[in-house]
């Protein structure tokens, strides 16, 4: 009798007083958000006529009769998926609609995979950018721009995760050159990109505006910003980047750009609504151990008991297959191969701790000749070697001294340009692009190009003097310098004057995202989009602190 009591006051509490309860609560808040329904349980006899329990009853009722009422946990309940970015209120505009029907339809495997490679570094970038002060789903911007691949490399040497520019990277704080591109490694772009993104962000209260300012820079953005004041008034700021892109005044880079985070946002969330089954990755973790200058991968990989490939994985940095000489460097082994790392390494042999050998060249040598001598290819003998001269009959000009590496150096060695030598589309704009570096100000920049720094401000958007290491700022022209002018046939005695100095500005065009726009005809999306406005394709210039 008392466990009967007990079942009918739980289900009296259950259909009166909780509903009403609920029903009383929202009445008194306008302004909460419709709630999602209370969990519903069933008893197990699965009785046509059986009643429900729910919420807070549900779970008293088995606290007193166990789980027998219970056919499926409470626990794995799906929750409902929730954002940190506005995503839901744009699920139906046309271009992200456009998107998620892409993304889910034809395109579906390739965004699947691309998804899954990203739970590998889902939980470091997350932290990243609650860190830094962005809403985590900014993690899917790395989707777009380069499918989660630490090596993405494109036409315009944009290279990495997040495809940064070799000026741009620098700016940042990121070491690139002959020995390491950190471009390449997820952990310090990442912080990277973060910092960027935020100056965007604080530049123009924006994330989307931000994110079309990342894709096709932030002097484009903040000219149409202003071009189109007038339609942007009592606009929304998230709403402000779709009112620009309905202007066609975005390149459809740009334009699609955003729309493509947004569908990407909203599938990555619910992806079985999709018809995708995502495998969860072993998460980006390691032990870190410090080394010598010049350390082969090969020989970390030994002293660790792991595969080469596993160490150079985790230090995709490292572009020769080897630690910079001339100091110690940190290196990633994988988690747990730390613990005896340093007596191992001890013990290892000292040749299998050499990297390199130096040789000079002798009359009558070649590439190939010398490269399969020390079993490498010529290609990698190049490689090591960018300021090989050679000679018209094509052997080598004798007394060069060459860089020869181990084979297990060689082999671990990255296939890339070098980024100090890498080339960049030019700029057909008259409009110049100067990469902000540390300790510059508006004023010293204005002052290089014989501008104001109110005209800066204005030609950029800034509401505010404030810039940061790495940000593009559109200037008016070239670095004016002070030359000394020779008397003419006329008599006039020397004096000096200011002249545009004509300098080679490099505004490398970004990297394609992972679809391109359905009003772009020509390119290798993640699947080809139906044309449906008149638009040229190709690359675009960007203002991203590139040049």
């Amino acid at each position: 009798m008392r466990h009967l009591s007990t079942i009918l006051s739980l289900i009296v509490l259950a259909l009166f007083v909780l509903p009403s309860a609920s029903a009383s609560a929202q009445s008194n808040d306008s302004t909460t958000q419709p709630r999602v329904l209370p969990a519903v349980v069933m008893s197990t006899s699965a009785r046509t006529d059986a009643i429900p329990l729910r919420g807070d009853v549900a779970r008293r009722a088995v606290d007193v009769f166990g789980d027998s009422l219970i056919p499926v946990s409470l626990a794995s309940a799906a929750p409902a998926p929730t954002w940190d970015m506005n995503v839901r209120v744009y699920e139906t505009q046309d271009r992200v609609a456009h998107y998620v029907e892409m993304f889910t339809g034809r395109a579906k495997d390739r965004i699947a995979r691309r998804l899954e490679i990203g739970t590998r570094y889902e939980p470091m970038i997350r932290a990243k950018m609650k860190a830094g002060g962005l809403p985590e789903d900014m993690y899917y911007l790395a989707l777009v721009e380069s499918g989660f691949d630490p090596h993405a490399y494109s036409r315009a040497a944009a290279v990495g995760m997040w495809q940064f520019m070799t000026s741009t990277g620098r700016g940042m704080g990121l070491r690139i050159d002959w020995w390491v591109d950190e471009r390449r490694d997820p952990v310090r772009s990442t912080a990277a990109a973060v910092q960027f993104i935020r100056g965007l962000r604080d530049q123009f209260g924006s994330l989307y505006l931000a994110a079309a300012a990342y894709n096709g820079g932030p002097g484009r953005v903040a000219r149409g910003l202003a071009r189109y004041a007038g339609d942007l008034e009592n606009v929304n700021a998230d709403d402000a980047f779709f009112v620009l892109a309905d202007k066609d005044y975005l390149k459809n880079e740009t334009r699609e750009y955003v729309p493509q985070l947004i569908a990407a946002a909203l599938i990555a969330k619910e992806p079985t609504r999709y018809g995708m089954e995502l495998r969860q990755r072993s998460p980006f973790a390691y032990d870190s151990v410090r080394v010598p200058g010049s350390t082969p991968l090969a020989a970390v990989a030994r002293a660790a008991g792991v595969p080469v490939a596993d160490v150079s994985d985790l230090n995709s940095e490292l572009l020769r297959g080897m630690t910079p000489p001339n100091a110690s460097y940190q290196v990633r082994i994988p988690v747990g191969a730390g613990e005896y790392f340093d007596s191992a390494f001890a013990d290892l042999p000292a040749d299998a701790r050499i990297a390199t050998r130096r040789i000079e060249t002798r009359k009558g040598n070649s590439a190939k000749q010398l490269a399969n001598a020390h079993g490498i290819t010529a290609a990698t003998l190049a490689a090591f070697n960018p300021k090989l001269r050679t000679l018209k009959s094509g052997r080598l000009a004798p007394g060069q001294s060459l860089l020869i590496p181990t084979v297990a150096v060689a082999a671990a060695a990255l296939t890339i340009p070098d980024p100090a030598i890498e080339k960049y589309p030019s700029s057909t704009s008259r409009m110049k692009l100067h990469a902000v570096r540390p300790g510059e100000s508006i004023g010293v920049i204005a002052r290089k190009y014989g501008t104001t720094s109110a005209r800066l401000m204005a030609l950029n958007g800034l509401k505010k003097p404030l810039i940061f290491p790495g940000q593009s700022l559109m200037v008016g022209g070239a670095p004016v310098k002070t030359v000394k002018v020779r008397a003419t046939s006329l008599g006039k005695a020397p004096t000096k004057a200011t002249t545009g100095a004509k300098v080679k500005v490099k505004s490398p065009a970004r990297a394609k995202p992972i679809a391109k726009s359905h009003a772009t005809a020509k390119a290798k999306p993640v699947a080809k989009a139906k044309s449906s406005a008149k638009a040229k394709s190709g690359a675009t210039t960007t203002a991203r602190a590139k040049a």
